[in-house]
């Protein structure tokens, strides 16, 4: 099922946050030329893609990370690199591939800058951002951080803090780039099951995954990213098939449902497992006694 560039476009015209027909480069290097996507309103979009196929570079442009040389991001119907920063802040939450930061800063003023862009002159700290605060460290368990430095805590528990700090700022948009990055298996499965949760409450999620096996298994939508362009995109169930997995990764499997949601699950096929008596040692040590 292999979309045009333009299809997106065609098909959702009304969503929130577009990229029309955007050229992407870094430098005199071109990533992408003349990509258009539409990401489904209150939906849980998965970027996936080889490494260096350009997930990350889309996701920057549509968090105005990174300016298309042509084309536009569009947001509510106005250019995305038009509208103030302020403005953008309050409606799209954004975690990083990487992120540094301040050293000495606690986990609880790291997470409390999510509100930032909630303040003004007239509108100074109060009761409704320190419950927002509370509420994104005991969604993402690190309330009993909240005092310690975040240059002494581990990676996993750093990313964690960090998409703390983007739910504090409680937008609709919520843009993540790898986000179980560092995480162990279980903060892998509970991150992911939050997102879910909040998608259910209406936000729109956007993530850019490695593991296609979480993408189909959260996604709404996927979009099949292969040197800068779309592959495929659509439901998992409905694009997820053998001969895309081939085609985007260069990897041979076999598509089986997911005996726990029922979505694809991605079983590589890989390399044959040597038989039984080649990996036994004490087939070696029974051979050398006779």
């Amino acid at each position: 099922m292999t979309k045009s560039p333009g299809h997106a476009m065609r098909q959702r015209t009304a969503d929130r946050l577009q990229a029309d027909s955007v050229t992407l480069r870094y430098d005199a290097r071109t990533i992408s030329q003349n990509l258009s996507v539409s990401i489904p309103d209150g939906g849980f979009t998965v970027i996936v893609g080889p490494n260096a196929c350009g997930k990350s570079t889309l996701l920057r442009a549509l968090s105005r990370l990174l300016a298309p040389s042509a084309g536009q991001v569009i947001l509510d119907g106005r250019s995305l690199h038009d509208m103030p920063s302020s403005q953008v802040a309050r409606l799209l939450g954004l975690l990083p591939q990487s992120s540094t930061a301040p050293d000495g800063i606690t986990v609880v003023d790291l997470v409390a800058r999510g509100r930032y862009p909630h303040q003004s002159f007239l509108r100074q700290w109060s009761r409704m951002d320190e419950e927002a605060v509370v509420a994104a460290m005991e969604a993402t368990r690190v309330t009993e951080l909240s005092g310690r430095p975040v240059d002494e805590l581990s990676g996993g528990q750093r990313q964690r803090v960090w998409i703390s700090m983007v739910l504090a700022q409680q937008t609709p948009i919520l843009l993540l780039d790898e986000p179980t990055t560092f995480l162990d298996i279980a903060h892998q499965i509970e991150l992911m099951d939050l997102l879910a949760d909040l998608n259910a409450e209406g936000r729109t999620v956007v993530a850019v995954l490695h593991d296609l096996n979480q993408a189909c298994r959260y996604g709404t939508h996927l979009i099949a990213i292969k040197n800068g362009a779309i592959a495929a995109e659509g439901r998992p169930s409905a694009i997820v098939t053998e001969d895309l997995v081939e085609e985007v990764f260069g990897l041979p499997s076999i598509i089986i449902p997911d005996p726990v949601t029922g979505t694809p699950l991605i079983v590589p096929k890989g390399r044959l497992p040597v038989a039984d008596t080649q990996r036994d040692p004490s087939f070696l040590k029974k051979g050398l006694a006779q």
